[in-house]
């Protein structure tokens, strides 16, 4: 129904409700002793124990009495002055800021300015997005009998704010006027709703565990007191917060366990992060293409405690592909020395620095009353072959693959260079072992580890590395 032209008896009145906000005047305010006094004053003991006797208090001031003068409005009367607050709240004026994640509260007075009593008024108030309506009041089914001339109909509307961009609140009103002609009243109020604050994630994985950073950051012009920043795992995930050390006392910590103080995060463009590790709760996660980690909950306050809500979209992280062969390492041996095969020790009691005697290995002290040994023991790396398919594979081909052939390998095979696994069957796997030498110290990987089908005549991806470190001696 299109509007009824002319005048109408009647006229919305939209005001928002929320906190109001501090009223700060902060004039130019000065101690009368910065006005009479040197920075020197009191390097003179004498000087300093005259200055009450010449500068007395006045006896309003002393009494608490106003001054209806105003001669020391511009005087600092306590501490508190410097801060500019004059301890008054002041209502909002206008829609102002509204933001993703509030809830939009709307105070509607429905006015009849006429000379007349309008009656059987029909009331409706909605909020227009780009792609649909969302009605927050409708009397259709029980009119307002009457507004006598000169009253009013008051209500109040709220609205969780879920979508960025412009919205429209769109408040229409169908009542028979005062000769009885059915009129039509539409009003519309625009108010854009922007976002308090985005959130930045960055994924790593690190062997068996996942880290998930997440840095938000405040887009608003007050500070925002995060109550809550929750990450809710994804099915088969388990979540641990990695939080800085906290120096504090005893006491303070158990304070801390039942009253958390919220975070701070300062107005405009304020940050704060948030670390957490994930790991697999269940065998049967490596399902492909499932790469999703969760979602997040955030939940805040402004200064006067307007609360906020918002909830992230999924957090993906590294895309899981199933692979139809997969190579494993279960165990890698305790100590590796350049040159020569990789080792076990088994210690009997550890203590100082070492030095190799024939197959023992001695520790000792600068005391010579103190010593331990250990046994060294040739120790084979021990490696998974997994058939994750549904159907038999192999026989296969194992090898370190050389690479760059003009690049020295950091890790060889020592002995057979191939080795011959018999057919897997499906969804199982099988164990094998393997002799490897370091020919670099320091910190090296094992790459290059290759698995070839003779069968199929297809070469499967090379393992990821493995990180290893090697002693000189």
């Amino acid at each position: 129904m299109s509007s009824t032209p002319g005048p109408h008896s009647l006229a919305f009145r939209v005001m928002r409700l929320c906190r109001p906000s501090f009223n700060v005047d902060s004039p130019l305010r000065v101690d009368p002793l910065d006005l009479f006094t040197g920075e020197d004053l009191f390097d003179d003991p004498v000087a300093a124990s005259q200055l009450p006797r010449l500068l007395p208090q006045s006896d309003n001031h002393k009494s608490g009495e106003s001054d209806l003068t105003y001669r020391n409005r511009f005087e600092l009367q306590s501490p508190t002055d410097a801060m500019g607050l004059s301890g008054l709240l002041i209502l909002p004026q206008a829609f102002g800021a509204i933001y993703l994640g509030e809830t939009f509260c709307t105070y509607i007075s429905i006015n009849n300015s006429s000379e007349f009593e309008v009656r059987d008024i029909i009331i409706k108030a909605e909020i227009q997005r780009e792609r649909q309506r969302l009605l927050l009041l409708d009397t259709t089914k029980s009119p307002v009998e009457s507004i006598r001339s000169g009253g009013r109909y008051d209500f109040i509307v709220e609205h969780d704010v879920k979508e960025l961009g412009a919205h429209t609140l769109v408040c229409t009103a169908l009542y028979n006027d005062g000769d009885g002609e059915r009129k039509h009243l539409p009003q519309f109020f625009k108010f854009i709703v922007a976002n308090p604050l985005s959130v930045r994630t960055k994924v790593r994985s690190v062997k068996e565990s996942t880290f998930l950073e997440a840095c938000i950051e405040n887009h608003t012009k007050s500070n925002l007191y995060m109550d809550q920043v929750e990450f809710e795992p994804a099915q088969h995930w388990s979540i641990t917060i990695l939080k800085a050390d906290e120096h504090s006392s005893e006491i303070n910590c158990r304070t801390r366990e039942i009253f958390k103080p919220p975070i701070l995060i300062r107005a405009g463009g304020g940050i704060h992060n948030y670390l957490y590790q994930l790991k697999h709760s269940s065998a049967q996660m490596k399902v492909d293409g499932s790469n999703i980690l969760g979602k997040l909950q955030i939940t805040w306050r402004t200064n006067l405690g307007e609360p906020g809500r918002l909830q992230t979209q999924q957090i993906l992280g590294s895309p899981i592909a199933q692979k139809d062969i997969e190579l494993q390492i279960l165990d890698i041996p305790s100590l590796t020395v350049l040159e020569r095969p990789f080792l076990d020790l088994t210690t009997k009691k550890m203590l100082g620095r070492g030095r190799r005697d024939g197959g023992l290995y001695l520790f000792e002290d600068n005391s010579p009353s103190i010593a331990c040994s250990g046994t060294l023991t040739p120790h084979q790396v021990h490696l998974n072959l997994k058939n994750q398919t549904e159907r038999n594979r192999g026989p296969f081909e194992v090898w370190l693959s050389q690479g760059d052939p003009h690049e020295e390998k950091a890790i060889i095979v020592d002995g057979v260079q191939k080795l011959v696994l018999p057919q897997v069957e499906a969804l199982s796997s099988t164990d094998f072992k393997m002799n490897l030498i370091a020919t670099k110290v320091g910190v090296q990987k094992i790459t290059g580890m290759t698995v070839f089908d003779t069968r199929e005549k297809r070469i499967y991806e090379p393992m990821l590395g493995l990180e290893i470190f090697v002693d000189a001696d």
